[in-house]
């Protein structure tokens, strides 16, 4: 797989650029000179095109561009996956505030990351360093930091109760005393009413 990035230029720069790479056109000698320099941080810096400079700034893009190779222009060959895109401006435009683009590279994928995205979590950053940090500690063998102890003897005693009142034996029911059922002494058995009836009539 190649490495390769998307350069977006302006409508003017872009001509002058077309012109260059035209091979039946020729372009003056000053246009034959392409420069791209980026300051320390990576992400700003100046795009050159003959004696004319424009800033230029790196942003991610919201989603990954595959770009595919054809050599006979019916077999595509996958060459890339793209995720970053250089933004040359001109000058007096206005200085992309984000290191993420917002947009994709086509209408459908306009405020992309808003639309189609699903919301970022609302997390403290602080709050996941120190967990990254504890996270790391314990997988060296170490213990996490910023545990507060009172807080784990109350949950330790709290399950410690739970588990004694899941112990105590429940009260059995009270035993039935032992009456001999009607019959089963030897007395006369129950009379149903069909029993008495008059037969005498």
């Amino acid at each position: 797989m190649e490495e390769q990035f998307i350069l977006r230029l302006p409508p003017s720069v872009a001509e002058r650029i077309d012109r260059l790479l035209s091979e039946n056109a020729s372009s003056s000698s000053d246009d034959k000179s392409l420069d791209l320099t980026f300051s320390e941080d990576g992400r700003s810096g100046t795009f050159s095109i003959g004696n004319d400079h424009f800033p230029a700034f790196l942003l991610d893009l919201p989603g990954i561009v595959e770009s595919y190779k054809t050599y006979d222009d019916s077999v595509l060959i996958k060459s890339a996956d793209i995720g970053q895109m250089i933004m040359v401006k001109e000058e007096g435009d206005s200085v992309p505030g984000e290191v993420e683009y917002r947009h994709g590279l086509t209408p459908p994928m306009r405020d992309a990351r808003r639309r189609r995205f699903r919301r970022e979590p609302d997390l403290n950053p602080e709050l996941v360093r120190r967990a990254e940090k504890d996270l790391q500690n314990i997988m060296a063998g170490g213990t996490a930091e910023n545990i507060d102890v009172e807080a784990i003897e109350h949950e330790e005693d709290g399950e410690e109760n739970a588990r004694n009142v899941s112990k105590k034996v429940e009260p059995k029911p009270p035993e039935k005393p032992d009456i001999p059922e009607a019959g089963t002494a030897g007395g006369e058995p129950d009379r149903s009413d069909s029993d008495e009836s008059d037969y005498s009539i």
